[in-house]
């Protein structure tokens, strides 16, 4: 039996990124110590968890690193090519929530809101290993 964990975590940044000292993704790391490690290390330097890759990803998308995006997308249900809106300025994440998606599973769910200028998107995505390394499979947009 897997043990299913939910819980709630804190707002990590409403600091804009391009402001912020710490990395985009909210943690008080520099870019280069967290999130930047795995946008440039390729196959060989993976997200430990799922809310690390989540991070990460969010991290791609407010620096438009889509071959990233791409690479940590599940083949399955990866785009053949993704277009990021060049207006778009993402001003903080907010990991609400996490179930499972550690060292020790093979799937799990990170469910966190990110704003944006003039919005925010709420998402509770999945998460699941290929070949060892975590992937983004898709996600659900709670009401």
């Amino acid at each position: 039996m897997v043990r299913r964990t939910a819980r709630p975590r804190q707002r990590a940044s409403a600091t804009p990124a391009s402001v912020s000292a710490g990395c985009p993704c909210g943690l008080p790391s520099s870019y280069e110590a967290c999130c930047g490690r795995f946008h440039a290390g390729g196959d060989a330097v993976a997200a430990p968890t799922a809310e690390a890759l989540m991070r990460s990803r969010y991290s791609a998308f407010v620096r438009g690193n889509v071959p990233y995006l791409l690479r940590t997308w599940h083949p399955r249900t990866r785009p053949e090519r993704l277009e990021l809106d060049p207006g778009m300025r993402w001003t903080g994440l907010e990991i609400l929530a996490t179930s499972d998606g550690t060292a020790f599973h093979t799937s799990g769910v990170v469910e966190f809101r990110a704003s944006y200028r003039g919005g925010a998107l709420h998402e509770r995505s999945r998460f699941e290993r290929v070949d060892g390394a975590w992937a983004y499979v898709d996600g659900e947009f709670p009401e």
